[in-house]
């Protein structure tokens, strides 16, 4: 049989490795959003350089004024679209990273609560008698610990959909000015 000190080391210790993988997880999966956004930022600019490249060319064959002013406006729908890509798939890069750090650490803290809670059932039961004050704070502490933790992903979780309807509506209402522009643009013509 374990003394409570035992007990504590190796909860202890058991606790401080848990921290460390869930910490190693979301570290991985951070550095796994950062990578998406980054090749995303870079195969736009990538496409932006190409375009903006044949639109110059475009734009120095013209032969007058007018066709150039065409063709700078003619790019203003496309440019729209693509910005609205772009926001789609950086909202979409955002949810999911977001929703990879709820599972992991939810899955970990499940864990760690399956095994405080074991720890501290053994610890009861082998608890000296009068104890039971002390294993009863234990266990208010850990379901406080539970509510806390509840309560922080339910406001991420809110945080992110707030963020998801802010892209959306922005990428909306850039579309929605990109084709006014263009079509005020074509009825000048």
């Amino acid at each position: 049989m374990f003394s409570f000190q035992d007990q504590f080391s190796a909860a202890t210790k058991s606790n401080l490795q848990a921290q460390l993988d869930l910490i190693n997880t979301l570290t991985a999966k951070a550095f796994e959003g950062v990578e998406k956004i980054v090749e995303l930022n870079l195969s736009a600019t990538r496409a932006s350089l190409e375009e903006a490249t044949a639109v110059a060319r475009q734009l120095a064959s013209a032969k007058d004024p007018q066709e150039a002013l065409s063709l700078a406006s003619a790019q203003a729908q496309p440019g729209a679209e693509k910005a609205a890509a772009y926001g789609r798939h950086l909202a979409t890069i955002v949810s999911t990273t977001q929703a990879e750090f709820t599972r992991a650490a939810e899955a970990q803290i499940a864990e760690n609560t399956r095994k405080v809670s074991a720890l501290i059932d053994e610890l009861s039961k082998n608890a000296p008698p009068g104890s039971e004050q002390a294993v009863s704070l234990l266990k208010a502490a850990l379901s406080n610990a539970n509510a806390g933790y509840e309560q922080l992903t339910k406001n991420s979780k809110q945080a992110v959909e707030a963020l998801e309807a802010n892209l959306s509506n922005a990428t909306r209402q850039f579309t929605a000015a990109a084709e006014k522009a263009t079509g005020a643009t074509r009825a000048k013509k």
